[in-house]
Parts: C-alpha cells; structure tokens; sequence
C-alpha cells in the first residue's frame, strides 16, 4: 500500500476510535508507529491535526477541515484496489457493512458463509449502529452498503427484504402472559423498556400513532439487555421478531391487537458505481 494512503488511513482510524492504540489495533501497527505516522502528516502538512490529551484524541479545527479530504482520498483509493480486484477476478477485496444487532446476529452468518464457498478470499468489516449511524456511513462512504429501516433517505438506492414484526415482551408471570392478542392502550400499564438510540424508531411511532404516551423507564439500543430486564420483571417491551428468533431468556411474546411492523431493505448509494464483490455479495443478500 502507498505510505501516505497508509497515513491517511491512520490519521482516519485515528480520529473514528479517539485512541492511537485501538487505531493500532485496526490497522496491525504498533501505537508509536500510528503516532509516528501522524506526526509525519502534520509536519508536512505544517498545522496541527490532533489534540492528545488523556481521554484520547479529539481533532483540532485544522483536523476537522481536511478530515473529509482525506476519507475520501482513502475511498477513492479503496475504488481503485477494487477495480483492480475485478480485473483479476475477484480475488479478493473487502465488503464493508452497516448493519443494526437483530441482522447481524439472524442474518448475516448465513449470507457470509454462502458467499464464502463462491468468493473465500473476500474479507468483511461490519460496523453496528442504529439506522440514523447507519444512514450517514453510507451517505459518507463510510461503508459500502447497510441494512435499514424502510423508507430511508431518499437519495440512496433500497433493497426490500423483509417485513418484520414487532412484538411485545413480558415476563412469564405478567398478568396478560395468557391473553390472544396484546391490547396497546395496556402498554402503559407498565413500566416500558423502549429499543432507542438517536432517532425515533419504530415503537415510538406506534405510540405517537395510537396517542398514547408509555411510562419509559429505560432507553437503550442493546436488545438483550432489554430482554434480561424484562425477564427480571422490571418492565415490558415491544421488540422486532428478527431478534426474538433464538431467545436466552424466559420471556413470553405476544402481538399486538394493531398492526405493527418494520420494513427492512439492504441500502446503499449507487449500485452502478459498486464494486463487484459488493453486487454480487447484494445477490446473496436477496436470496439468503
């Protein structure tokens, strides 16, 4: 690799993790070689790119105005070792993926491990959030695709892949464990344990929808944690069926008396201008 791709490379791991040593980790250098590599940068660029203090590394001002310059150096160059990739037939390359915990865990191992039998050289960097972080790392090339919530930015190209339920979890011995079906307006008649971070997701519109305001106790986007406080009795939830699929706790699952669900589609930018190991790794997706 070009030294000064791998730099930049540095300077932007640097920056993403606020720690010289995990950026080290990532990249399989030592942590004075990071460092090394961005002093070099900084003395040839003449300004100041990071602040060290000892909670990490912030960007400077400086820092800040050429940090997009340089991701999308970094990208481009990526473009480049991909066409390069293609030319010799899929070798080898990397697929970059965002992706929230529900597909990660379901969906993913299965899809990888097809696409391997086909490509086994072809090398993965998953990257979990909610879908407003996975939304801007595609917008910001960050990754090359990533599952979301359906509809998305309008400027990114969708794949629809599944309708997946939302359900509402209690304890085993909630008084309504037994009932057929889940009746809302009961959804405040406890304490709610609500699967959020950022932007709204889909149970708060549920509840915006219905006019029903829900006594949240605890917010969070960890899935399981959300379950093992349910399991425990401190609360109900509402959870998409995706993550319900292999379950470690005793919980029960009922569906609600209203509809309720979430669209999930594979997103990404622009599916002409995609590497080859992305569209085909897309055809996988679709007929996992």
């Amino acid at each position: 690799m070009d030294m000064n791709i791998l730099k930049y490379m540095a300077f932007i791991k640097t920056v993403e993790y606020g720690s010289f040593t995990k950026a080290a980790e990532m990249l399989h250098y030592s942590q004075s070689g990071i460092s090394r590599m961005i002093n070099d940068l900084e003395k040839e660029w003449k300004v100041s790119l990071l602040r060290r203090s000892r909670g990490g590394v912030q960007l400077t001002s400086d820092g800040q105005k050429l940090l997009p310059h340089v991701q999308r150096v970094c990208a481009e160059y990526q473009k480049l070792q991909m066409q390069v990739d293609e030319l010799n037939g899929l070798q080898s390359g990397l697929i970059r993926i965002g992706t929230f915990s529900s597909a990660a865990t379901h969906w993913l191992p299965k899809i990888i491990k097809e696409f391997q039998k086909d490509y086994p050289n072809i090398d993965y960097e998953l990257l979990l959030g909610d879908y407003t972080e996975i939304e801007e790392w595609i917008m910001e090339g960050r990754v090359d695709c990533g599952f979301l919530r359906l509809p998305t930015h309008p400027d990114l190209e969708t794949i629809f892949l599944e309708q997946d339920k939302l359900l509402v979890i209690l304890p085993e011995n909630h008084p309504l464990a037994e009932c057929e079906c889940f009746p809302i307006a009961s959804l405040c008649n406890d304490p709610f344990m609500l699967l959020e971070k950022g932007g709204k997701a889909e149970v708060s519109e549920i509840f915006e929808r219905c006019g029903l305001t829900p006594n949240v106790h605890f917010t969070t986007w960890d899935d399981y944690a959300i379950m093992s406080m349910v399991e425990s009795g401190l609360g109900i939830s509402i959870l998409p069926q995706l993550i319900l699929k292999r379950v470690p706790y005793r919980i029960v699952q009922k569906e609600l008396d209203v509809p309720a669900y979430r669209n999930i589609g594979l997103a990404l930018r622009d599916k002409k201008s995609a590497s080859l190991a992305v569209q085909r790794f897309m055809e996988y997706v679709q007929y996992r």
